[in-house]
């Protein structure tokens, strides 16, 4: 460890001469400046990484529990691990259990790198934190600059952590529960592989909106649930616990459901208890659009009689404009959307209650959705689009990914992990390398104040 602090002072402060003269002589803008001064901190964070892990296989070596324990079968076994800083390079010893026929490298488990582990988790965080916006192939360039990580390196990274629950993300009780809330269900549309189309579901809940600009709206404390559902009955269960974990439910005198009437959708009001509900106005519109728009103020004649709620007029001004419409599709078109509107008449109705604020499930699926799903012409399978959908959904609930990953590695190793190694002597041995390494160090002997010396003199300290 000696050698690879000195080595490390020694490469900061000749990288940071060289840069800084480039930047006064040869006029280099401040950004080229930080950018190769982050190239050497990323080596420098390399050197320190492998140091870490090679003085943990000494510690482990040194022990006297592994002694009785394990022999050694093989020295200075060569590893290369994948982390934020860039590929780390080092060795560690590979262990033969004297009781049974295990093998075992017991340094790299004490830290959590498996077996077969090729990537740290924290770059894996960084690669499904970028993948959730973009494709795998340029989250996989992005997110392990100066590397190139694959899209199958990418794609795995997400298969690893599994299913990712609507509840991963801790539920916070509210401290006021109001009198009205708001629930809002849509679906997506994404083209499959194999054909035909997936249709993950979001649905959220919130307190209502507030203005933060010229037009824009925020909606209060949301909470969203999505994924790929075979019955929708399990997400409105999911739903409801959410609910009654977040409010104090009696408090609640109603709920709005929007939506554009979707089965699922208005199997929600059976599972929601004071649910109320109502036909959104973006596809109430097209609907209208649909039925009327082709014939001079058949737009604003459904209207009328849909604001006035007079079912007789609406049958009058359909019949007007299919006796109108020659086309045998554009008919049957109509009446298609006829059917629709009086199907859900009574709850169009509910649109116009003076505590309803209208829905924006359609801007939701687009944001939370649509931009990274459906958007491009991308074929995926059902099981990655339910993940995609999830994470997406984990991410606008304000889940951290880094979190996640973690948690769903310590689940995968928590009955392999090796907890039998007795470090107290480790720790003895580690207060008397990291003394010896930093009490030799030049920088802090030549007595120059320099802001490296003094740095490396605080350190001292600890």
């Amino acid at each position: 460890m000696n050698n690879s602090i000195i080595e490390i002072a020694q490469l900061i402060t000749k990288e940071f001469e060289e840069n800084f003269k480039k930047m006064i002589i040869e006029k280099k803008d401040i950004s080229e400046f930080i950018i190769e001064i982050k190239k050497t901190l990323d080596t420098a964070g390399s050197i320190l990484i492998a140091e870490a892990l090679e003085t943990m296989d000494l510690m482990v070596r040194e022990d006297s529990r592994r002694k009785q324990n394990w022999h050694i079968k093989e020295k200075s076994a060569p590893n290369t691990y994948a982390t934020m800083f860039g590929e780390i390079h080092y060795h560690r010893t590979y262990y033969k259990n004297k009781h049974k026929n295990e093998y075992r490298y017991l340094s790299d488990e004490l830290v959590g790198i498996q077996p077969y582990d090729k990537m740290d988790i924290s770059l894996k965080a960084r690669l499904i934190e970028e993948a959730i916006e973009t494709p795998y192939a340029r989250s996989g360039k992005k997110a392990a600059a100066p590397m190139e990580i694959s899209s199958q390196s990418v794609m795995n990274s997400i298969r690893e952590i599994g299913r990712i629950e609507n509840h991963d993300v801790k539920i916070v009780r509210a401290k006021n529960t109001p009198k009205v809330l708001f629930i809002e269900a849509d679906e997506d549309h994404v083209a499959l592989q194999i054909g035909g189309c997936a249709e993950p579901k979001l649905v959220y809940v919130h307190e209502g909106k507030k203005l933060i600009g010229k037009n824009r709206w925020e909606l209060i404390n949301p909470r969203y649930f999505g994924g790929m559902y075979k019955e929708s009955e399990d997400l409105w269960t999911e739903v409801a616990d959410y609910l009654y974990q977040a409010y104090d439910y009696e408090k609640i005198d109603k709920i709005y459901l929007s939506g554009d009437g979707a089965r699922w959708i208005k199997t929600g009001s059976d599972f929601i208890n004071k649910s109320i509900f109502v036909i959104d106005r973006y596809h109430l519109n097209k609907a209208i659009k649909k039925a009327g728009g082709h014939i001079e103020n058949g737009e604003r004649e459904i209207w009328k009689a849909i604001k006035a709620q007079d079912k007789e007029y609406l049958k009058v001004v359909f019949e007007t404009i299919k006796d109108m419409t020659e086309s045998e599709t554009k008919v049957a078109s109509i009446i298609e959307m006829r059917t629709y509107i009086f199907n859900h008449f009574d709850s169009i109705k509910n649109q116009y209650e003076s505590d309803y604020i209208g829905c924006s499930a359609e801007g939701h699926i687009s944001h939370i959705y649509s931009d990274r799903l459906s958007s491009r012409p991308l074929g995926w399978s059902k099981e990655r689009v339910d993940q995609m959908a999830r994470l997406r959904v984990f991410r606008a609930n304000g889940g951290n990914v880094y979190d996640l990953t973690l948690k769903k590695k310590q689940e995968r190793i928590r009955e392999a992990r090796i907890t039998a190694l007795n470090l107290k002597v480790a720790k003895k041995s580690w207060k008397k390398v990291s003394g010896e390494t930093i009490d030799n160090l030049p920088a802090l002997n030549q007595g120059k104040r320099t802001q490296l010396a003094i740095m490396l003199r605080g350190i001292r300290g600890i």
